[in-house]
């Protein structure tokens, strides 16, 4: 058949795609209506060729039943006598291309909620916030929904309470649910305040930023003895800096795991798991007086960690992290999913910078990295051990 006739199957399923594509869009009162369908009326020529298959068209749209207007047209043929084909079926909205792709719960609900927040917010009418989180209205059970816009409302209300998440008046609110939320809670508040400048979940909602923690174990067991006995500590910056503690040396690694296998070390401080928040430890007035090794993961981001901590703790040691340690290991590499952007790392040493140009450059392969933990232990700790950090010292395991 030289014409394609849409049967309605064919229709419902542009109508669930233009609906994937723009739905966002027409929450917000976008899109021309209404939307015109053209059927493909067949010539005389094209039913002649295929009857069987004109008449199952006709009579598919002849039981074709939806909120739509379906349109239809007389044909005088010559051979084939008057006969009365579908034409055009008219969309009026996109509630109704909701309802015909099953959709219209979902899009009714979305619809409705919309409408509260713009009652609520004027300034969010047609806004692409409320289109982005088209998902938030139209699945949320309700006293989700209640408890977010309650929340927006008071955080509006109260723009710097100075509030712990765990203080706010929301009923039902509890920090978890929170944690899950942020990002919609930061996003919307942001657009009700005309927020431009990029601004975290805390600046924007005016509330109590958490202060930050570090993860210390303390390696030795003089050291440990002049604080109770405590091993593994995890307390905010301020706090660890009062310490009444002089470690000798200190040791970074990335991993919890590898920090948490570290045996007993005369005078030694070990950190774990800082990544970006490295620069932490400039806190610690304790620790600038401490010899410093850092053993982070070989890979792009690890080495911006690296570049990172040097510049607070200029005479930073590292270990492990060489282009030879990398090429010892390549059966236990692993993809680098989203390597780092920066590339000026002018802290780094020229051993470092080798690695890091060939991890960057893709000298090896693309996009690899070895993971510390991936490192058998005795060869990690051997090289410990043989650092300029702790060449000498006596480790409780041996090595």
């Amino acid at each position: 058949m030289a014409k394609k006739l849409l049967l309605p199957k064919d229709v419902i399923e542009w109508l669930t795609r233009r609906y994937t594509n723009q739905h966002k869009a027409w929450l917000l009162g976008e899109g021309q209506w209404p939307i015109t369908v053209n059927l493909g009326i067949p010539t005389e020529t094209d039913a002649t060729q295929d009857i069987g298959g004109v008449r199952h068209w006709v009579e598919a749209w002849s039981d074709w039943h939806g909120p739509t207007k379906l349109s239809w047209v007389s044909r005088q043929w010559s051979r084939l006598g008057n006969q009365n084909l579908p034409a055009s079926l008219e969309i009026a909205a996109p509630t109704d291309v909701a309802s015909l792709i099953g959709q219209g719960k979902r899009w009714r609900t979305a619809a409705e909620r919309y409408q509260r927040f713009v009652d609520r917010w004027p300034q969010l009418a047609a806004h692409a916030v409320l289109g982005r989180h088209f998902g938030v209205l139209a699945d949320y059970v309700e006293t989700d929904f209640v408890r977010l816009f309650s929340m927006l409302d008071w955080l509006e209300k109260n723009p710097s309470s100075g509030l712990a998440p765990r203080q706010l008046p929301v009923a039902g609110l509890d920090t978890k649910w929170l944690e899950k939320r942020a990002g919609v809670v930061t996003d919307v508040l942001r657009s009700i305040r005309a927020i431009d400048d990029v601004a975290d979940f805390y600046s924007i909602c005016g509330l109590k930023r958490p202060v930050p923690r570090i993860r210390a174990r303390i390696l030795c067991p003089e050291l440990r003895s002049m604080l109770g006995g405590l091993k593994d500590i995890e307390a905010p910056v301020t706090e660890l800096s009062e310490l009444a503690i002089a470690p000798k040396r200190a040791i970074i690694v990335e991993n919890l795991e590898t920090g948490l296998a570290l045996p007993d070390i005369p005078d030694t401080v070990a950190f774990m798991r800082l990544g970006n928040a490295v620069s932490l430890l400039s806190g610690l007035t304790w620790l600038q007086k401490c010899s410093t090794l850092y053993w982070g993961d070989i890979d792009t981001h690890g080495f911006v960690i690296l570049n990172r901590a040097r510049s607070y703790f200029p005479n930073l040691l590292s270990v492990m992290m060489d282009s030879a340690t990398l090429l010892a290991y390549q059966d236990l590499w692993v993809e680098e999913s989203a390597p780092s952007a920066e590339t000026e790392l002018s802290l780094l040493t020229p051993t470092e910078r080798d690695a890091f140009e060939g991890l960057r450059t893709g000298r090896w392969d693309s996009n690899i990295r070895l993971e510390q933990e991936r490192i058998c232990w005795p060869d990690a700790m051997k090289n410990i051990a043989e650092s300029e950090v702790f060449s000498g010292v006596e480790f409780s395991q041996p090595v």
